[in-house]
């Protein structure tokens, strides 16, 4: 195994190293273009350009009448910080162990970001300001990163990367405003039918819309400066939205409206051989976040490292397109889920590995938007239809939409059978991706501390972590068929702890229908994986072993790994206020111990709001 892991470094490093050495050949003599991105945050492509009538978005309108809009443009996760791995690193962040909200989980030295090849290439980089890479292990990857980094401080003629980020579109903008300030009318915002029709809902999409107005005229400031610099005509700009968003069930879940970003390339005259079209047409190529390391080395000259798995779709090094765009969402800040997905630009296919978990599981951000609280008040009245109680309830463990004639996806098609062979291919195709790209996010976020290896990077890619096999004990349990129950009783006995952790889960998944498990289930409770402990504990306390299920989960507060302790703090709570109030002493001594810890505290603390 260690010959193995040194031999994967090993490679890893003389790739890096011929890297180094590469000279970007440039056939026409022409300067390195310049490069400035324009990034904003939390939002679907609600511009005029991509046909939003509620839209006043007066620059990216003008600015995509002089470039390229990508209609089928994505982020790889639903959420910042991991998709923001996913972008300076050119990998998935979920093939890394860097998936998870805010992780700080470390990544191999030999795993370089694009800026330091871009340094190396000769450019000034800069970054205004925002970093968040939810990793450690990386160096020094800027010129400058901070509120003051600008491309005027470079060298005379030396090219420049640029990155200014735009906040101002950020969820948290929509959590305190005067209604009688806004500028968009409530009464006109197209909802999603979703949504239920109240003042609140409005309001926010209101608010929403008003914060992209003004984003827009920040951006038109940076590109006025731009122009006013005499850098225009040597620049190409990238504008696109950090991911999809910002209402409830956007941002954080991997639907179109959680992924789905507007995105713009304007490439001036002078580079004009690196354009996939004329000014103002649109490109329907599948582009997603994982791509643009590449494309940003390709563009300057550089080939893509081995250990980078995206696309490059300009430059030098461009690359056929993909068929399918791969999707990924783990933990929610304080909230445990899991769902893969995959679009061909047509279908969205999603697998919920938790379906047992109901899609709105209470996170405390996510409850600052006025328009969640009130959706939560009107489905516990009784005042949402089907589609917008959905939301509250558990998850189908297969979900398949056509996104032309239902772009808010809320057809879902898996069981009908005139889409059967959609169903099997993106099935296939699905499962085809998680295996090449070494999907990490199989193993419970609290075994990652036990993992004995230079980094998850490379544990992922060892004999240690046989992914295809863990794999069919994960989807077999997702499944939530009472017929797999066998199998999932052969799979608790198996060496492999996250095989042993998945078929726990598939037993708590089918609920009272894993009775006959109960043996397997009860020699779980001294498992030497507390996340096994901890879905065992789950499963019994739905079959009749409810003080042994308590013990177990109160034993495991003690535990000192923060995320084994989440873990069963989410448990808890899904098991109700039975289980919360026998565990009420553990649960106060765990809250003092980790006062500090924002997921902590605020888990708990929903436990008294739920009393």
């Amino acid at each position: 195994m260690k010959k193995k892991v040194f031999f994967l470094v090993l490679i890893s490093v003389i790739a890096c190293a011929s890297n180094l050495k590469h000279k970007p050949k440039n056939e026409q003599n022409l300067p390195l273009p310049n490069i400035l991105w324009i990034t904003c945050e939390d939002i679907s492509p609600y511009l005029g350009c991509y046909g939003d009538k509620n839209a006043n978005t007066p620059n990216l309108d003008k600015l995509s009448s002089e470039g390229i809009i990508y209609s089928n443009a994505h982020a790889n996760a639903p959420v910042c910080a991991p998709a923001r791995f996913t972008i300076i690193s050119g990998m998935y962040a979920s093939s890394a162990g860097t998936h998870h909200m805010r992780s700080t989980n470390k990544i191999p030295e030999n795993i370089r970001f694009y800026p330091e090849y871009l340094r190396e290439a000769g450019y000034y980089c800069t970054n205004n300001a925002k970093t968040d890479y939810n990793c450690t292990g990386y160096g020094e990857l800027w010129d400058e990163s901070s509120r003051t980094a600008h491309y005027k401080n470079r060298k005379p003629g030396q090219p420049f990367f640029a990155i200014f980020n735009i906040t101002v579109t950020h969820e948290s903008n929509i959590f305190q405003y005067n209604s009688d300030s806004l500028y968009h009318n409530p009464d006109k915002m197209e909802l999603p039918p979703y949504h239920p029709d109240l003042p609140e809902v409005r309001n926010d999409w209101a608010r929403l819309y008003d914060n992209i107005t003004t984003m827009d005229k920040q951006a038109g400031d940076l590109l006025k400066e731009l122009e006013q610099s005499g850098l225009k005509k040597s620049t190409i700009v990238f504008f696109y939205g950090d991911h999809g968003g910002v209402l409830p069930r956007s941002k954080r879940f991997i639907f179109n409206t959680g992924t789905q970003v507007p995105f713009i390339i304007r490439i001036p005259e002078l580079y004009k051989d690196l354009s996939p079209g004329a000014p103002g047409s649109k490109n329907e190529r599948l582009v997603s976040f994982v791509d643009l390391a590449p494309t940003l080395l390709s563009i300057a000259g550089i080939p893509k490292p081995g250990n980078m798995q995206g696309h490059a779709f300009l430059g030098e090094y461009i690359e056929d397109k993909p068929d399918y765009v791969y999707f990924f969402r783990g933990r929610m800040d304080e909230r445990y889920d899991m769902m893969r997905g995959i679009t061909d630009g047509h279908y969205r296919y999603i697998i919920n590995f938790m379906p047992h978990r109901p899609y709105a599981q209470h996170l405390n951000y996510l409850w600052k938007a006025s328009s969640m609280q009130v959706w939560e008040k009107a489905y516990l009245d009784g005042q949402c239809n089907d589609i917008q109680s959905r939301f509250f309830g558990t998850k189908p463990f297969e979900e398949l939409y056509d996104t032309e004639s239902d772009p808010w996806e809320v057809n879902n098609l898996a069981g009908d059978q005139k889409y059967a062979d959609v169903l099997n291919k993106m099935r296939q195709e699905m499962k085809n991706r998680i295996l090449e790209f070494h999907d990490g996010g199989f193993i419970p976020e609290g075994e990652y501390e036990n993992i004995d290896s230079t980094s998850l990077y490379n544990y992922f890619r060892s004999d240690n972590y046989p992914l295809d096999d863990i794999l069919n004990a994960a989807l077999t349990a997702a499944k939530g068929d009472k017929q797999n129950l066998d199998f999932l009783i052969e799979s608790l006995k198996s060496p492999n702890s996250y095989i042993r952790y998945w078929a726990a889960t598939g037993c708590a998944i089918l609920g009272e229908d894993a009775k006959k498990a109960t043996k397997e289930l009860e020699s779980c409770l001294t498992d030497e994986s507390p996340d096994v402990r901890i879905a065992a504990a789950e499963s019994l306390y739905q079959i009749g072993g409810k003080q042994k299920a308590i013990n177990t989960l109160g034993e495991i507060l003690q535990n000192d790994n923060l995320y084994v302790v989440l873990h069963a703090l989410n448990v808890i709570q899904e098991l109700g206020n039975d289980v919360v109030n026998a565990l009420d002493k553990e649960i106060e001594t765990v809250k003092k111990k980790y006062v500090a810890n924002y997921y902590i505290t605020q888990t708990i603390n929903y436990f008294k709001i739920q009393d």
